[in-house]
């Protein structure tokens, strides 16, 4: 729901509110349906709102709450602020709304910054003290809600997306070569607080930060992940494990209905978005969900309706199904790049672009699938990592793009770095919390690779139709929770064999039994035909070659032979350079 933006000023100087205007602009499709402007002196708030939670102009944003002299301007949705309410109102809280936003604000003021241990959602805010002049910005434990902020000489500018920041202006757009080396090494993935722009950055998931009024910026991470099992758990049976994963579940999915508008959900066929619709239609009920499906390529099949059919006929949702051609997926491809916060190179943004487009015509929120590979060890490279005897370097083979000698044959030489890519995954296997080396690889992969790969692109192209996205395997429950399974019970028959055989319970088996399947695009795989001409049109316009960024000679090799040239996690290597040069196009000036 919404975005948000905000200048604050530390040099005596009043926010300048027609900027803050135009960043709010900027993010219109977020919130279609309001916006507004705050200015408090040397601090304003904009915002862009989508009316989920409490439908009516008491909830209107930038909101004001001068009986406790406060300010906020909140993305996301708390999922527990009936409850939340309650114990406010206990306390002896009076509130004048009925939406989630009032419930953040009197949190706050109860208390203080620990405010964010209360909440279960996703959200991204900014808080203004009245009386001290503090701006508090927070974001959720799994990043869900973005948060990008630009520094300068006496102020900070902070918004929901990149390119609303750039609406502001003056910004530093050169390239930052650590963040081109991790998006050229650690499967495009740009930890925070790096993104490819060397002046903006991002506020890392699990962090609430205190803004001084002389720019003094002190931060503090409130969560983090630890492996192994509560000693609750210790006499557990493996159907124990089949119950508990059940039980979070359900209430994961069932938090994520609360709304003032209908919800449904994005169904792709696979196991997670089944579990989901499953697990909401046990008892019956009216739920609507989607699909897409694409072109077939070198015979890959571009749809897995097959799948989606079966839970469709086993829950009677009221389903619509979308087939996009190659005709249209060209370009809703340069829309989708020009609505990237930051650059996206996985082949399924398009499709969820798409997707979002057309479910926006029905709904306003839908429940989602993403995170359950991650937490549950889904992908190809977990089981390897069970036996390793160095996680790092069986972790860099299996998902790592590039070792660092053929990065340096990619780029030029002004935009060589050290190797950042191998020195940020070694430090994140050495915090303590992860004994092993799966757990090392599962907790990366969740707290890092999930937030800067699925979870981004899920947000930025649903909020680009004016559509919510719910994630509940991304409950922070669910998420703790599935870091006390024993490996062992992930990784078995494939992955995920905890989730699967906890999902015979609900769902039928051949949508669980069935081949592993992802969001296929296969012409962005393979770059034929319009797809192979955008590529290579990107890479040789006028803008690529005065930036400079990569060595001709590496371009005309991917040119030459694209198809040979996949990384481990069968993306095209290609469309990598071509996608990073497609966003700076669109969005930076050279």
């Amino acid at each position: 729901m919404c975005g948000i933006c905000g200048e604050i000023r530390f040099d005596n100087e009043s926010a300048d509110v027609a900027t803050v205007g135009r960043m709010a602009d900027r993010m219109t499709r977020r919130g279609p349906d309001a916006s507004g402007v705050v200015s408090r002196g040397r601090v304003a708030f904009g915002h862009r709102r989508l009316k989920i939670i409490d439908l009516s102009e008491s909830s209107q944003q930038p909101m004001v709450d001068s009986q406790l002299g406060m300010t906020i301007a909140f993305n996301g949705a708390i999922y527990n602020y009936p409850q939340l309410r309650q114990e406010l109102e206990a306390k002896g809280y009076q509130f004048f709304s009925g939406g989630d936003t009032e419930v953040i604000l009197k949190a706050y003021h109860a208390w203080g910054t620990d405010c964010v241990d209360h909440f279960n959602g996703m959200f991204a805010f900014s808080i203004l003290e009245r009386d001290t002049g503090r701006v508090i910005l927070g974001r959720d434990r799994l990043g869900i809600k973005p948060l990008y902020y630009t520094e300068a000489p006496g102020r900070l500018r902070f918004a929901s997306a990149l390119p609303a920041l750039l609406a502001g202006g003056e910004v530093d757009t050169t390239i930052d070569p650590v963040a081109l080396n991790y998006y050229l090494s650690f499967h495009s993935v740009v930890p925070a607080p790096h993104t490819i722009l060397t002046g903006v950055k991002k506020l890392p998931p699990a962090t609430i930060a205190v803004v001084e009024t002389d720019g003094t910026i002190t931060s503090r991470r409130y969560w983090d992940l630890k492996f192994g099992q509560r000693d609750d758990q210790k006499g557990y049976s493996f159907d124990d494990w089949c119950d508990e994963t059940l039980e979070v579940m359900r209430r994961a999915v069932q938090r994520r209905m609360v709304a003032d508008v209908p919800v449904g959900v994005l169904l792709s066929g696979g196991l997670d978005s089944s579990l989901v619709v499953g697990l909401l239609c046990e008892n019956g009920g009216d739920l609507e969900t989607f699909s897409i499906g694409f072109d077939s390529v070198a015979g890959e099949q571009g749809d897995e309706f097959k799948y989606s059919d079966v839970i469709v006929e086993r829950f009677q949702t009221k389903h619509h199904k979308l087939f996009i051609d190659a005709e249209r997926t060209l370009p809703a491809l340069r829309e989708c790049i020009g609505q990237m916060s930051e650059p996206m190179v996985s082949h399924d943004n398009v499709g969820f672009y798409l997707l979002s487009q057309e479910v926006s015509k029905s709904l306003k929120v839908v429940q989602s699938g993403q995170g359950a590979d991650e937490i549950f060890a889904g992908y190809h490279w977990y089981p390897p990592m069970l036996t390793s005897d160095d996680a790092l370097a069986t972790y860099k083979e299996s998902f790592f793009d590039r070792d660092f000698d053929e990065y340096r044959e990619v780029v030029q030489e002004r935009y060589l770095s050290e190797d950042a890519a191998t020195a940020f995954v070694r430090a994140h296997f050495d915090k303590p919390g992860s004994p092993l080396a799966i757990d090392k690889a599962l907790r990366i992969d969740t707290q890092v690779m999930l937030i800067d790969d699925p979870v981004k692109r899920v947000d930025n192209h649903t909020m680009a139709a004016g559509l919510e996205a719910r994630v509940p395997f991304l409950d922070h429950e669910v998420v703790e929770f599935a870091a006390t399974v024993p490996a062992e019970f992930k990784v078995k028959d494939g992955g995920k064999y905890v989730l699967k055989e906890a999902a015979r319970r609900v769902i039928p088996a051949e949508v669980i039994d069935r081949p592993k399947g992802y969001f296929p695009v296969p012409a962005l795989k393979y770059l034929r035909g319009q797809f192979f001409d955008m590529a290579r049109d990107a890479l040789s316009a006028t803008a690529a070659r005065q930036r400079g960024l990569f060595r001709q000679d590496y371009v005309d090799r991917m040119l030459a032979d694209p198809e040979t040239h996949i990384t481990p996690l069968r993306g095209s290597k290609l469309w990598q350079l071509a996608l990073l040069e497609l966003w700076l196009q669109e969005h930076v000036t050279t």
